[in-house]
């Protein structure tokens, strides 16, 4: 685990408000029964997890696709080309939504914003470490060259469906 307590403080506040904030629709399907605590969430991110990214095209069509999803100090970090539609989108449109699910069991949801991040920049040390730690020491070689960008999320949801 990499987040701190404050993170995970901010994190649950997060979750709290943005349930408190949902439509009743989403209320009645994650009921709080369902909602999935910071901490757990914490612990069910670890490693890579798949999210289907969605970004906005000018004309405001979204545009999804997967990508890895890195859960990191509690904000989801992926990484892409830099030739890629995505961060191109990103570099003028940098709203996104992303969703991580695991069949019916599982669904994580964040909406936000997306920073574009140089990983250069000493202060991203420590995940560029977690990236070696989760991908292998050749991560350096084949992932270090990708851009990457960190949801600073506005919204955050997390639901489980069956007992975890």
């Amino acid at each position: 685990m990499h987040e701190t307590a404050e993170d995970l403080k901010n994190l649950q506040l997060l979750l709290n408000r943005s349930y408190e904030q949902a439509g009743p629709h989403l209320r009645e399907v994650v009921t709080s029964d369902r909602r999935v605590s910071a901490s757990r969430l914490i612990d069910l991110m670890a490693g890579v997890q798949v999210l289907t990214l969605a970004t906005v095209t000018a004309d405001g069509r979204p545009l999804t696709g997967a990508v890895d999803g890195l859960f990191y100090r509690a904000r989801f970090w992926f990484g892409s080309s830099p030739d890629s539609v995505r961060m191109h989108h990103l570099k003028v449109r940098p709203f996104v939504s992303a969703t991580h699910t695991r069949g019916e069991s599982l669904a994580i949801t964040v909406h936000g914003r997306a920073s574009i991040l140089d990983l250069e920049d000493p202060v991203h040390a420590g995940f560029r470490s977690f990236c070696i730690e989760t991908y292998g020491k050749d991560w350096d070689q084949w992932g270090a060259p990708a851009v990457y960008a960190r949801i600073e999320p506005v919204k955050f949801f997390a639901a489980s469906f069956e007992a975890l």
